[in-house]
């Protein structure tokens, strides 16, 4: 049998699915599992021993029309898929699918078009996000009979780029902060960073600050003047992921790094701002891990994703004193 997983979603929500691979793997063991995701995701899930092979779909990119989304489904058709299973819910990935005529298409109740799908499954509404995407798979086998855990796996030292061989400090005691997000009211202020940045710095730790090409700006506010290791927008996903995994702590937002760090289970202290982990984001089943927020603020959380602008002009809730994080650093280091 050949199975598909469908993933189409932010880098985050890909970790947050992993377990659904392990999953799959356990329903049908001897099922060859092909998982299609995002070009920049797919360095989340290609060195899984568990997936024997990963295809991307660029649905913002070169397959963003309707023939590049015609041309993926003749693609699917020739793969002679048996079933997929879709976590991805929009209007495309339904249609994309039917599109392949792959027999079995399962996929929520809630996504778009549903009907389009052979099998409509009950999304679980409550608990962490890592349990609702695995509540694909609840109908056939008992929740509590699945691995839970996040995943991921990196493809060694000798496979990092130059950039990264060549100044990543293998030997030091290393705190990563990943001040970025895709929204900039999840996003702790950067004096915040810096000052925690720096009474760790005084202290020995190497500061690395990671982060895509959008979050250059604020980290190089963060490293101005400042003797800090600033990685982002040079390297790559592959290469961060090595680096996560053998840091001393994490500090960063409600982002993508955070269920990184979950995976990997390193120290982690999580700064929320508008949004709450009650919403299904926060650290999973990571013992090594904390978040730090303002519960006295009436108007937190705001939205359960973010914004770009603070509703009420105040960004009362990113202000969050840099002593409060550090106190929390301090039962990892």
């Amino acid at each position: 049998m050949k199975i598909l997983l469908v993933q189409l979603s932010f880098l985050g929500d890909m970790i947050l699915s992993t377990p659904v691979i392990s999953g799959l793997k356990k329903l049908h063991p001897k099922a060859g599992l092909t998982v299609m995701t995002t070009p920049l995701a797919a360095a989340l899930v290609e060195n899984n021993p568990l997936v024997d092979r990963v295809i991307t779909f660029d649905k913002r990119g070169r397959e963003k029309s309707l023939s590049g989304m015609i041309e993926k489904a003749r693609q699917l058709r020739a793969e002679g898929f048996d079933r997929v299973y879709s976590l991805h819910r929009s209007y495309r990935t339904s249609i994309l699918l039917s599109l392949a005529r792959i027999p079995i298409r399962i996929g929520f109740k809630d996504a778009k078009l549903s009907f389009l799908y052979t099998k409509q499954r009950q999304k679980k509404v409550e608990g962490h996000s890592a349990t609702r995407n695995l509540s694909l798979l609840f109908d056939e086998l008992p929740e509590t009979e699945f691995d839970k855990n996040l995943r991921l796996f990196t493809s060694g030292y000798e496979n990092l780029s130059k950039t990264a061989k060549e100044t990543f400090p293998l030997a030091e005691e290393i705190i990563i902060m990943a001040p970025g997000s895709a929204w900039k009211t999840k996003q702790w202020h950067w004096q915040g960073y810096l000052d925690v940045a720096r009474h760790f710095a005084q202290s020995g730790k190497k500061i690395v600050l990671i982060g895509g090409p959008a979050d250059k700006s604020v980290c190089a506010k963060i490293n101005d003047q400042n003797d800090f290791l600033d990685y982002s927008g040079r390297l790559s996903l592959s290469d961060t992921l090595y680096i996560m995994k053998y840091s001393t702590l994490l500090i960063c937002n409600d982002s993508m790094a955070l269920h990184m760090a979950s995976a990997f289970k390193i120290p982690t202290v999580a700064v929320f701002c508008a949004t709450s982990p009650e919403f299904g984001f926060g650290p999973w089943q990571n013992p090594q891990s904390t978040v730090v927020q303002d519960d006295t603020l009436d108007c937190k959380p705001c939205r359960r994703h973010g914004s770009n602008r603070c509703p009420n002009g105040t960004e009362a809730c990113m202000k969050i004193n840099a002593k409060k994080v550090i106190n929390a650093c301090a039962r990892f280091i």
